[in-house]
């Protein structure tokens, strides 16, 4: 993984890997329709039958707190097994209903498979067999679990989550992240004297949006108040270390607030002014709403953090000039994502806007809506007059 290609080329050549496991696992592999029940469960029916007619009501609650504590049905049925399979280019995972050795024996197919079939090794030190409600599945950066809870019951009085499978946002990518904002616990400032405060703030909120966007299907979303804490901080450290001034008045200076569906929430924001004619150029660090979305789809591109020195990418975005064919209106930013991306192989002769950026060695480009589109149409372009 890593090149553009990757995940079209893993998805070709992994396509025997799917018609395998759907062809040869998962006939082999699920059997019964429903559990049987549980024994030891049903063997309180009856006497919770008798408490409710003519026990007392402690009694009766005492019966289904010890019912509540016991599985309604038989987790380990011999007669009932389940496989799942899912594969997102070339990471993959396989859930299973059954005992480890069957587990164990699946690995191994798989692994025969994969080094008969498609001439690949199976890394053991990454395939690992998990109890998934004892040790979290590391899936796509989110650890899948199943969830436990005999305390949280539906309007019938009924379990509803026990069993059920839950995504969550392990707690070592928000201290991964937190530990370049901080030290000892505390937020820092980082050194950034050169750039202007829209600058810095559309950078912290690019690097927090980005991570936001990407776990709002996660049930622990709400953990990455915690960066958030962390990320505020420091950038009222960065920009109070700036203008020699304490963090109290940054904060006073560019407090706001922005409505969201989940509410009205606070956020520092940075207005740029361009006159009458043209709209304001606004930075905001804050003001997203984290709560679990069902239906969110993941956005898996990093986010582009621009890296430009100095007040650059500012101050050209206020020359509203195009860098191509010298426009003055409606310009907007092209930016790739590193420069080594300009190099593409096969290319007879270098477009205009590659040699500019390549020249300039800057990954962002002003340019006009008509240029912009042209630049991702592959039209060829020409340069203003010297």
């Amino acid at each position: 993984m890593g090149g553009v290609c990757s995940p079209v080329l893993s998805n070709v050549y992994l396509d025997k890997l799917d018609r395998f496991v759907e062809t040869v696992l998962l006939p082999a592999h699920n059997r019964g329709t429903l559990r049987r029940t549980n024994p030891a469960y049903t063997a309180l029916e009856r006497p919770l039958a008798r408490a409710k007619r003519v026990g007392t009501a402690r009694e009766t609650a005492a019966l289904r707190r010890q019912m509540r504590q016991l599985p309604s049905q038989d987790p380990h049925d011999p007669h009932y097994r389940r496989l799942r399979y899912v594969r997102y280019a070339d990471d993959w995972l396989l859930g299973f209903v059954g005992t480890k050795a069957e587990a164990e024996e699946i690995k191994r197919q798989v692994g025969a498979f994969l080094r008969d079939t498609l001439k690949l090794e199976l890394s053991e030190e990454k395939t690992l067999i998990t109890h998934a409600a004892s040790q979290a599945a590391r899936f796509l950066g989110y650890d899948i679990v199943t969830q436990y809870a005999n305390d949280k019951l539906d309007h019938r009085g009924q379990r509803q989550v026990n069993g059920t499978i839950g995504l969550r946002l392990p707690p070592k990518v928000i201290a991964q992240h937190r530990a370049r904002y901080e030290r000892n616990g505390s937020p820092i400032h980082l050194v950034r004297t050169s750039d202007s405060d829209f600058t810095i703030v559309a950078e912290y909120q690019a690097a927090f949006r980005g991570l936001a966007q990407y776990y709002l299907l996660a049930q622990n979303v709400g953990w990455l108040w915690r960066l958030h804490w962390t990320m505020r901080g420091s950038l009222l450290k960065t920009l109070a270390y700036n203008h020699k001034s304490s963090m109290m008045a940054l904060a006073r200076k560019y407090q706001a607030t922005v409505e969201t569906p989940a509410g009205g929430l606070s956020c520092l924001r940075v207005v740029v002014e361009r006159g009458a004619a043209r709209k304001p150029l606004i930075a905001q660090f804050g003001g997203i709403p984290l709560r679990r979305q069902r239906s969110a789809i993941l956005n898996d591109i990093p986010p582009h953090v621009n890296t430009d020195t100095r007040n650059e990418l500012l101050k050209r975005l206020l020359a509203d000039t195009c860098e191509l064919c010298g426009a003055r209106h409606d310009c907007v930013v092209h930016h790739i994502r590193k420069l080594a991306d300009l190099k593409t192989k096969g290319r007879a002769e270098k477009p205009a806007w590659v040699q500019i950026m390549a020249a300039r060695r800057r990954k962002t480009l002003i340019v006009c809506r008509a240029c912009h589109a042209a630049i991702h149409a592959g039209r060829p372009l020409h340069r203003k007059p010297a």
